[in-house]
């Protein structure tokens, strides 16, 4: 089965990621070059304080197919994700995290289980998550609380490895989210509800080596319980 994909823009949120971010983009360079017609890479740098900015815009200078936003402040993680979506040019959108954490050659295997499927959406699961065990526990008790309220399963809704067609971020309601633990939920729950095939596929996680995660602090954790909660009112009681 061709791995080959006609369009695609694949975008990384960083945030203070000098000591990764370059490795990351220049390896899925390679890879989309021989698996799409079109492509572009998309940094959304996120308001960085060290010098990610600066080895972007190297980047960028380098190859036009490679390009920047910049948030002059920090806007969180779902703020990001949010210009990467809304910025994308191509038919097919995928993104992961650019701190070197996920393979993305495996991005074959999405553009595979896509042809198969006709799926809308292909969304990653982690086979092992080498991250600590608190916050795998904080994400199964999150992905309790999205089935109950809104009959969403998945194996992983917050896994930063996804295809999606560009149709799906165009066609639902406009993401509102700005932070992390809540946006792939928000996305997920507004596709699902507007009819939108989802599938899913194994995916590979690594250490991260260089910089630090910034997603699990209490007060983000706490007020994207409260997003959930807005999100189901809103959808359900029409308020």
């Amino acid at each position: 089965m061709s791995k080959k994909i006609a369009e695609l823009s694949v975008f990384f949120p960083a945030y203070n990621e000098q000591g990764s971010i370059e490795n990351t983009v220049l390896k899925a360079k390679n890879i989309l070059q021989t698996i799409a017609k079109k492509w572009e890479i998309i940094i959304v740098n996120d308001g960085s304080s060290d010098k990610t900015l600066e080895i972007s815009r190297g980047l960028s200078k380098k190859d036009k197919n490679i390009r920047i936003i910049n948030h002059r402040i920090n806007k969180g993680y779902g703020a990001a994700l949010q210009s990467g979506f809304y910025s994308s040019r191509y038919s097919w959108i995928s993104f992961t995290d650019s701190d070197g954490q996920f393979d993305f050659s495996e991005i074959n295997k999405f553009i595979a289980k896509q042809k198969e499927t006709s799926a809308d959406l292909i969304i990653g699961y982690y086979k092992k998550r080498k991250v600590a065990k608190s916050v795998i526990l904080s994400s199964k008790i999150w992905e309790i609380f999205v089935f109950i309220l809104f009959g969403l399963k998945v194996r992983d809704i917050d896994c930063a490895f996804k295809l999606i067609s560009k149709e799906v971020v165009d066609k639902i309601e406009k993401l509102e989210s700005q932070r992390g633990a809540f946006i792939s939920s928000e996305l997920l729950i507004k596709a699902k509800r507007a009819g939108f095939k989802i599938e899913e596929i194994g995916i590979t996680h690594y250490e991260r080596s260089a910089g630090s995660s910034t997603g699990r602090n209490l007060g983000v954790i706490i007020e994207s319980f409260k997003d959930l909660f807005r999100l189901w009112l809103k959808l359900n009681l029409r308020i």
